[in-house]
């Protein structure tokens, strides 16, 4: 990890296209500003942690839902031969 002492109005660069400035020091709190791209998602921690858990847990229910969703559209699926004749699965 990088520490670096800023005071406020003093910035960093993240690679090209990132700074990230000191806008006020009050107390125990700093405040930041983040000029980033658009295209770049920028959060504070605790709630990237709670989107990156939120999206675990969709993905594991979504995960536990696919059999049955394939159980239940599977009877209902209608096979289509080349002569036009329907076959049900």
């Amino acid at each position: 990890m990088l520490v670096l002492t800023r005071k406020a109005g003093e910035s960093i660069v993240i690679g090209n296209e990132v700074v990230i400035t000191v806008l006020e020091v009050r107390g125990g709190q700093i405040r930041l500003g983040v000029d980033a791209p658009r295209n770049l998602a920028v959060h504070r921690a605790e709630i990237y942690q709670q989107v990156m858990e939120e999206n675990q847990a969709a993905s594991i229910d979504a995960a536990e839902a696919v059999p049955e969703i394939l159980r239940t559209t599977a009877s209902s699926i209608t096979l289509r031969k080349p002569n036009g004749d329907d076959q049900q699965a």
